[in-house]
């Protein structure tokens, strides 16, 4: 009887290392509540770019990963590039922000 609970707290022990590793963020990968957060802060950039008259009607996606935004996309202008990392740049738990915009060329 002894050793079967012996056998049972160390299975448990294993399982409850297994399940904390697993949510542990390394190098590459976000821990859960990183993943929460990045989706938070996509979410509220998207929000906030949206609300801009100027921006509202272009195609801009954001994508967040420890706190750095990433905007990809086409814009009118280089102002527009400008004003939607500054808004991203602005939003709260944003630590920085890679600007990939581009401007889309003239028609022609």
């Amino acid at each position: 009887m002894i050793r079967h609970h012996n056998v049972s707290r160390f299975l448990a022990i294993i399982i409850l290392i297994a399940v904390l590793s697993a949510c542990a963020a390394t190098e590459t990968t976000r821990s859960a509540g990183e993943t929460i957060d990045d989706a938070t802060i996509t979410s509220s950039v998207k929000a906030n770019l949206l609300q801009d008259e100027a921006l509202r009607a272009l195609q801009i996606d954001v994508d967040t990963f420890r706190g750095v935004v990433q905007l990809n996309g086409f814009v009118d202008t280089n102002d527009d590039a400008r004003r939607a990392a500054e808004i991203a740049m602005n939003t709260p738990g944003v630590a920085s922000v890679q600007n990939n915009l581009q401007v889309k060329p003239p028609r022609g």
